[in-house]
Parts: structure tokens; sequence; C-alpha cells
């Protein structure tokens, strides 16, 4: 199904996530299967850190595809499809964003919730406060102000009965201390133990995806070389956009993964 469809199921996001778990697994799985590379920390992107808890050895691969299965029908049981939005918003530094949410809010949920790159932000919430937003961010100078085509707002507030529901699936689930340090979303911190892990992956669900200020914290730890492990290249050119002096490569493609193992041999 992964390679040949039907488009609609491999949309759906219960299908959708398990599949980019799976995909970026594997991608690091034959890179150290090739190079044996040591790496210094470990993170991902909102589900991408469910990869990273894998490949850092902490969370068993089974256990991790029937996670996110149950957290894609965790978000969508939260909020009715229809209901709730994202929209990504290009020009505006964060601040002036945060006061635009506040004010499109009336008496609804809108928040920032990705802060994927310096002026690039991504907001969520009930969709006619995000379409409230939409309009005010264009109006305050925005050079784009898009929705985007989820069925889920995801980490903002309208994501805490997921959230709920998710931390008690994850009592019963084991973690191991990761053999590499994991940063996670919702802290920015890295967690040794496992009531610490599950309780950064509740939160994970309701709170902001804070990029930026990870890549960031690789670099003060003094991380020069990044690694993108999943379909695509999109993290690879928001961690250009954070910081230039990074060296990147992703394996999304053959192309791609050939190209990291001759540089990184």
């Amino acid at each position: 199904m992964a390679q040949n469809g039907p488009a609609e199921e491999l949309n759906k996001t219960q299908n959708t996530q398990p599949l980019v778990l799976t995909a970026s697994v594997a991608m690091w799985r034959v890179l150290q299967n090739e190079l044996n590379v040591n790496v210094d920390f470990m993170a991902g992107h909102s589900l991408g850190e469910y990869t990273a808890l894998v490949c850092a050895g902490s969370l068993n691969f089974v256990d991790a595809v029937k996670l996110v299965e149950q957290r894609a029908n965790f978000m969508q049981q939260a909020v009715p499809v229809g209901e709730g939005a994202m929209a990504a918003i290009l020009g505006l530094d964060v601040d002036t964003l945060i006061d635009i949410c506040a004010q499109a809010a009336d008496g609804e949920v809108v928040s920032a919730v990705n802060f994927n790159a310096p002026g690039q932000v991504v907001i969520a919430g009930n969709t006619a406060a995000v379409n409230r937003a939409i309009d005010l961010a264009k109006e305050q100078g925005a050079k784009r102000a898009l929705p985007l085509p989820v069925s889920v707002p995801s980490h903002c507030e309208l994501m805490m009965p997921a959230a709920e529901n998710l931390s008690n699936t994850l009592a019963g689930i084991d973690f191991l201390t990761p053999a590499v340090e994991v940063i996670h979303n919702t802290d920015v911190a890295t967690h040794a133990d496992a009531d610490g892990i599950k309780d950064a992956l509740g939160k994970q669900l309701y709170t902001p995806v804070r990029w930026v200020e990870t890549v960031e914290s690789l670099v003060e730890s003094g991380v020069t070389t990044l690694i993108e492990c999943g379909p695509g290249k999109v993290l690879t050119g928001l961690n250009k956009r954070i910081d230039k002096s990074l060296e990147l490569y992703s394996l999304g493609d053959e192309r791609s993964f050939n190209k990291t193992k001759e540089a990184l041999s």
C-alpha cells in the first residue's frame, strides 16, 4: 500500500504516521548498516520525535508503530474533521503573530504551534479562529498566510483530550534510557528516565514544536552536522534557515542518500 496507494488511504493520518515512522527508521538503519555513523544527539519534529526515540534505542519499533497509529486516532477523535485547522504564516516575527492569535481567538482557540524557522510559524486551532488569524496576518504584512491540508489542529490546546488518552496508553509502554540523547519538542530538553519521556510525549500534543530552539540548542552543544532521516528534505531547508553554518544532509531519496554516504564515508 505504501508504494501503490490508494492515495485516499495513504493520506489518512492513522496510516500516514506509521508509514512515515517506518520509512524514517528504515533510512537510519540502512545508513547505520553501511556506515555505522556515530551521533551525539537526536531530535525529531512532532511525529519525528518517535523516530528519534526508536533510533536512540529507547522505544521498541513495534510499540512505536502502534503508538503513532493510536496517537493519530486520538487526535482525530479530539476534534472532528472540519472543526480544526492549521495555517503557515510566513514573514512575520513571532511576537506579532502571537498578538494576532490573541486578537483572532475571540473565545475560541488559535495559537502559534510550530516554530519552524525564522519567519516561518504554523498556527492551529478552531477553523474560524484560524481563518481570522490568517486575515489579520495578511493585514499585518505577512508574505504568505496559507491554510494547510490537515485534518487535525496539532499542538494546540484542542489536543488536550488526545494527550490524556495518549498518556494513558504510554503508561503501558516500556521505555529505556536512550543510548543517544533525544531533545524533545515541548521543552527543548533531554530525558533519561521513562517517566520524563512519557510526560514529554504527552505534552507534545498540545504544546508547540520548538524547532528553532532545538537546532540552536544542538549548535550550542557543538553540533556542526545534521542528517535528516525521513521522506523529503523539509527539515534540511528549515535547518539551513536557522543556522547557515551547519553542514546538512538528508536521506529522503536515492540521490540524497548516496551523497550523504559519500560525504560521511
